[in-house]
């Protein structure tokens, strides 16, 4: 998951700031921190979790 993709991840899922998501996603802030930066990927599984969230969120209920 590019950091662009991360970004507009977090918008779609309403985190405003770094913690916002690490705290959703059980994460450390300084991890969230290094994804956005592009210094360390996203961890496939992390990944696989965020866009499962995206995707629950554009689903009606």
């Amino acid at each position: 998951m590019p950091p662009e993709e991360l970004k507009a991840a977090m918008l779609k899922l309403g985190c405003r700031t770094q913690n916002d998501l690490a705290e959703a996603i059980g994460v450390s802030r300084s991890s969230v921190s290094l994804w956005l930066d592009g210094k360390v990927g996203v961890p496939r599984p992390v990944a696989m979790l965020i866009r499962m969230l995206v995707n629950a969120q554009r689903r009606p209920y």
